[in-house]
């Protein structure tokens, strides 16, 4: 594999490059972003700094990523709250703060991690690196996630994916009172031309490139300046339900990435949770409905606004 090199442009003023760097690029935590400063591999504007140097706003950034080092993928001991299986499939409720499949700077206490330890037989079923996984949840996303056992039940359930004949509700907690109390958001998205770790809807006519991307939702629960919404996921494009909330002028509560930095809610993960999910069964093609609860975290802040 050959180093990875990324170009952006930074408008956080005021802040510490090594403050700001992670917030823009979420792979990277900060004491990476230290570290390749430290060895020049992060440059402002062409030029060396030091990880405490101050942005005045519209500077030029390039980093430099050394090749990933290529690693096994490890089964762990890792409880896993399983709602459904049988000799083809798991539906897992993964919690929030756990990565689903190893990346950079995830190596290790990933769902994948935890299903190869639970599962053995599931290495190598679609990929040596992402065994049995049908489709993703981001890492502060709680809720269901299927996971295939075998080949034929992972192109089985992949097809449903492709198809969008997969029904996927997640609940969301978003700033403001929402209005219409339903309504379909149809705005294409792709990267961000400005921060390519961040996604974004793209205007039409736009260089950049974009795919078509759908999310319907409704009011559950009006509060005072909240509002808790199911939605649906017509497409499923990283980030999707995120990006198009904030989009409309509802950013998630606790999504510091495309909603506010300074939270007026204190929660350490976004408030997005994969309520249910309704497929077909690879074994017999019935379908098959589940549905997970809020996590305890999610629960007491609604409680919170309910006073």
């Amino acid at each position: 594999m050959s180093e990875q090199r990324i170009e952006l442009t930074l408008d956080a003023t005021g802040e510490r490059l090594d403050k700001a760097l992670p917030a823009a690029v979420p792979a990277l935590s900060r004491t990476q972003v230290q570290r390749l400063i430290k060895e020049g591999q992060i440059t402002v504007d062409g030029r060396d700094v030091k990880p405490n140097f101050k942005l005045a706003g519209g500077e030029q950034v390039t980093i430099i990523l050394p090749p990933a080092a290529e690693t096994a993928l490890l089964p762990e001991d890792i409880p896993l709250d399983i709602r459904y299986e049988d000799e083809d499939m798991l539906v897992i409720n993964k919690p929030a703060g756990m990565v689903v499949h190893p990346s950079m700077g995830h190596e290790r206490g990933t769902l994948v991690n935890a299903i190869l330890h639970y599962c053995p037989n599931l290495a190598g079923v679609g990929g040596e690196k992402r065994p049995g996984i049908v489709h993703r949840l981001d890492k502060n996303t709680s809720g269901l996630i299927a996971v295939a056992k075998n080949e034929a039940a992972l192109r089985y359930l992949q097809a449903q994916f492709k198809a969008r004949t997969v029904d996927k509700r997640y609940l969301a907690l978003v700033e403001g009172q929402v209005d219409p109390p339903e309504a379909l958001i149809d705005a294409p998205i792709g990267r961000d031309p400005r921060r390519r770790k961040k996604m974004a809807v793209i205007p039409p006519g736009y260089a950049g490139h974009a795919r078509p991307a759908q999310t319907a939702y409704r009011v559950v629960i009006s509060y005072d300046d909240y509002t808790l919404l199911e939605c649906r996921l017509l497409t499923g494009r990283t980030h999707q339900i995120r990006v198009h909330l904030a989009y409309v002028g509802f950013p998630i509560v606790g999504d510091t990435v495309y909603g506010r930095r300074k939270q007026t809610i204190r929660l350490k993960r976004h408030f997005l949770h994969a309520a249910r999910l309704t497929l077909l069964r690879p074994s017999d093609d019935t379908p098959l409905s589940l549905e997970a609860e809020l996590p305890p975290e999610l629960t007491a802040v609604l409680q919170q606004l309910a006073g």
